[in-house]
C-alpha cells in the first residue's frame, strides 16, 4: 500500500510554528485545515465518542464559503440521532463526493444523497473497516476477511455498492487454502476527527468520562501515517505533563490540534449529557431497571432468553434484542451471564435507544477494533439480533427496504461468527396489536406489512452460508419459532391461541418447513410473574449428567431437573450415549435418576423412539431412580434395593 505514504499534510508546518502555546486551537480554525478532495475519517458510535462540535463547524464553513467539497468520509459505526445530528451534518451536495459507512440507518440526510445518486456510496461491515484503519496505519495492502462472504458485501452480489452511480470496485473475491476470502482495499486517510475528554498542551488526551474507547487510536495512527492529521476534541485542557501516562489513549505524537467543545456538543450520547456508571465512576443497582410489560417485545424476548446458557459470552444487537437485557435483570440472571456490544463494552448492563453501545456497571471497555478480532474469531457463545426480512432459505435482511437503507452495522460480522445466533423480531409489521388472555396470545389487530418473504431485498445474512457452518441459528418472533437446516427454515415451535393456517402460513409468501413434531411456546413467556429461568441456567450441562464407570460397566445417567424442550434435546441424549457406549463393544448396565424430570407432551412420541433405540442396542439392564438413592451410587457407596425408592423399567431408560 506504498501509495498511500504522502507527505504531511501542508498546514502542519503552520502548526509547528505556534507550539509555544500548545496544540490548542478554535474550533473554526482546526476546520480549516480540512482541505477539498481530502479523506476525512470520525470516530464514534451513535452519539458516543462524536465531536458534534467539530461537525457542526465544518458545515457552518461550507454553507458559508462554499469549500471544502468533494470530500471522501469513512466511519464505521451509525453516527446520527436519525435526524440531525451527527454525520448529518455534512449531508450537503457537493461537500460530500464519497461515503464508505458502516451504518447509514441513523443518517438519513447522508441516506438520501446515496439513495438519490448524488454521492458515491458503499456499505461494509462495521468491524472491517474497523479493522481498516489498521492497516492503513500499518500500510498493508489490504484488509482480509471472511466477513461478508455471500452478502450484498459480496463482490458476486454487488461488493457493497449503494447505488448506480458508485462504479469502483473497492472488495475483491479472493482464495487462500482453497478457501473463499474477501480482501477489501483501504483509503488514505487525510483528516482524522476523534473525541476525548481531557488533553494537554501537547495533545496527549484521556478517556475518563467517555463511554467508549472506539478506534480512536487506530484511526489517529492511519492518519498520521498517511500524511494527514489528527483533530481531537475534548471537554478540558491540561497543563503539559500532568496526565497519568496510562489514562492517555490518544498520544500526543499523533495529534495536530485540539479544540475545546462546547459543552452541548460533548454530551456523552446524544440521549444524554454525562451517565457515571457508563464511565465506571459509579455502579448503578441492577434493581432500579424497571421490568417490561407483557407485550410484544417481551413475549419475544423472553423466547430469546430461554436460548442463554451460563457462562455465556452474548452480544444484544440494537432495537428489539436491546429487550433481552432487562429480561435477564428480571429473572436473575445477570451475574451469570457476560453481555457485550460491538463498540468495546464487556459485562455490565448494555444501554438502549440513542445511548446504545454504552453500558452501565461495565467489566471492561475495549477499543473496538480489538472487540470485533474477538467476534470474528468465534468469541461469542450466542448473539441475539434484530430480524426485519426472512425468506424461505433462511436469508436475512435488516440493512435496505427499497429506498430506505439501514445499513449493515456490526451485524455481519456478528451473525457469521458467532457459536449460536438467534434473530428476533415481531412476525409481521406495521401496527401489530396483541393481547395476552388465559396464557394464550390473541391477535387483535394484524402487521400490515408481511416479513417472511419469497426473497429478500438483500441478504444480510446468508442462510446458506449459516446452514453450511453447522452453527444453531434461530429465528423468533411472538407467535411461532423457526430454526435454519440445510432445507431452510423449518417452523418448530408456534404460540398458544395461535392459528397454524391462518395466524402464520397465511401470512407468509413460502411455505416452510414443517418441523415433525410442532411444539407449543413455552406457556410461562405468557404469564405476568418472572418465568424462574433462573432455575433453568443452573441445571447441569448435558455433558456433565454421564458418566461411566469401567470397573462396574455401569453407566449412570443423571436426568435431575432436566427439561426435554426440543428433538435437539433429544438428539443430545442419543448423541451422548453413542459417544460412550459405541467404543467399548459391549452392553452396559445403566441407571437413570429422573428426579424433578420433565417434557413437553408432543415429545414424548420421539423421546420413547430414542429410548428403545439405545435400549436395543447399548443396555443389558435398565433401572430408573426416583429418589437421591442415584447420587450415592455416583459415589461409590453400594446400592441397596429399596421398594419404595425405585422402580425397574425393562425396555426403558
Amino acid at each position: 500500500m506504498d501509495d498511500i505514504i504522502q507527505d504531511r499534510h501542508p498546514i502542519i508546518a503552520d502548526l509547528a510554528r505556534r507550539m509555544k502555546r500548545g496544540k490548542v486551537v478554535d474550533v473554526d480554525e482546526a476546520v480549516r485545515i480540512i482541505r477539498s478532495g481530502d479523506t476525512v475519517a470520525f470516530s464514534g458510535f451513535i452519539g458516543s465518542g462524536f465531536a458534534e462540535g467539530v461537525a457542526k463547524a465544518l458545515e457552518k464553513r461550507f454553507v458559508s464559503q462554499g469549500e471544502p467539497g468533494e470530500l471522501t468520509l469513512i466511519y464505521s459505526a451509525g453516527m446520527g440521532d436519525g435526524k440531525d445530528k451527527g454525520l448529518n451534518h455534512l449531508a450537503h451536495e457537493g461537500l460530500i463526493r464519497r461515503v464508505i459507512g458502516g451504518h447509514w440507518g441513523l443518517v438519513p440526510k447522508l441516506q438520501k444523497l446515496a439513495i438519490e445518486n448524488k454521492i458515491d456510496a458503499y456499505n461494509l461491515p462495521q468491524g472491517v473497516i474497523s479493522h481498516m484503519y489498521r492497516d492503513i496505519a500499518a500500510h498493508n495492502p489490504r484488509t482480509l476477511s471472511k466477513v461478508g462472504l455471500g452478502t450484498f458485501v459480496d463482490p458476486r452480489r454487488g461488493g457493497g455498492k449503494i447505488n448506480q452511480r458508485t462504479r469502483e470496485d473497492i472488495v475483491e473475491l479472493i482464495e487462500f487454502d482453497g478457501k473463499e476470502c474477501l480482501a477489501f482495499k483501504p483509503q488514505p486517510i487525510q483528516v482524522a476527527i476523534l473525541r476525548g475528554t481531557t488533553a494537554d498542551l501537547d495533545g496527549n488526551a484521556t478517556m475518563e468520562r467517555e463511554a467508549l474507547t472506539l478506534e480512536v487510536l487506530s484511526l489517529a495512527m492511519a492518519a498520521r501515517n498517511s500524511g494527514g492529521v489528527v483533530i481531537v476534541q475534548v471537554e478540558r485542557i491540561a497543563e503539559r505533563g500532568s496526565l497519568r501516562a496510562r489514562d492517555v489513549k490518544i498520544p500526543g505524537i499523533l495529534v495536530d490540534c485540539v479544540v475545546v467543545a462546547d459543552p452541548d456538543d460533548h454530551w456523552m450520547t446524544f440521549a444524554e449529557r454525562y451517565n457515571p456508571s457508563y464511565s465506571s465512576e459509579i455502579k448503578m443497582p441492577v434493581a432500579s431497571l424497571e421490568p417490561l410489560p407483557l407485550d410484544v417485545r417481551k413475549i419475544i424476548a423472553r423466547r430469546a432468553a430461554m436460548e442463554l446458557k451460563i457462562n455465556s459470552v452474548i452480544n444484544l444487537g440494537i432495537g428489539m434484542p436491546e429487550s433481552i437485557a432487562r429480561v435477564a435483570a428480571e429473572e436473575g440472571l445477570l451475574e451469570y451471564i457476560t453481555l457485550t456490544a460491538e463498540p468495546g463494552v464487556i459485562g455490565g448492563i448494555p444501554a438502549g435507544g440513542l445511548s446504545f453501545g454504552a453500558a452501565a456497571n461495565v467489566e471492561a471497555i475495549v477499543d473496538q477494533p480489538y472487540q470485533f478480532d474477538f467476534y470474528d474469531g468465534g468469541g461469542l457463545d450466542l448473539a441475539f439480533l434484530g430480524l426485519a426480512q426472512a425468506d424461505r432459505a433462511g436469508n436475512l435482511n435488516v440493512s435496505r427496504f427499497g429506498s430506505r437503507l439501514a445499513g449493515a452495522g456490526g451485524f455481519i460480522n456478528i451473525s457469521q461468527n458467532a457459536k449460536k445466533v438467534v434473530f428476533t423480531g415481531t412476525f409481521t409489521a406495521g401496527e401489530l396489536q396483541i393481547e395476552i388472555e388465559d396464557e394464550k396470545l390473541k391477535l387483535i389487530r394484524e402487521g400490515e406489512f408481511i416479513k417472511f418473504v419469497q426473497a429478500v431485498d438483500q441478504i444480510t445474512f446468508s442462510g446458506a452460508v449459516g446452514a453450511e457452518s453447522g452453527r444453531p441459528v434461530i429465528y423468533v418472533t411472538e407467535r411461532c419459532v423457526f430454526e435454519l437446516n440445510p432445507e431452510g427454515l423449518v417452523l418448530i415451535e408456534i404460540a398458544p391461541g395461535i392459528d397454524l393456517q391462518k395466524d402464520i402460513l397465511a401470512k407468509m409468501e413460502f411455505m416452510p418447513v414443517i418441523a415433525k413434531t410442532l411444539i407449543q411456546m413455552d406457556a410461562r413467556i405468557f404469564r405476568h410473574e418472572p418465568m424462574g429461568l433462573i432455575k433453568d441456567l443452573l441445571t447441569l450441562p448435558m455433558d456433565e449428567r454421564f458418566t461411566y464407570q469401567p470397573k462396574e460397566n455401569l453407566l449412570f445417567i443423571n436426568f435431575e431437573g432436566l427439561s426435554i424442550r426440543s428433538r435437539k434435546d433429544i438428539e443430545d441424549i442419543r448423541d451422548h450415549v453413542k459417544r460412550i457406549c459405541e467404543p467399548l463393544g459391549k452392553r452396559v448396565q445403566t441407571i437413570v435418576n429422573y428426579d424433578i424430570f420433565s417434557i413437553v407432551p408432543e415429545l414424548i412420541e420421539p423421546y420413547t423412539a430414542m429410548v428403545n433405540e439405545v435400549v436395543d442396542r447399548y443396555y443389558y439392564k435398565v433401572t430408573r431412580y426416583t429418589t437421591n438413592a442415584f447420587m450415592r451410587v455416583k459415589l461409590g457407596d453400594v446400592l441397596a434395593p429399596r421398594a419404595a425408592a425405585k422402580q425397574a423399567l425393562d425396555g426403558q431408560v
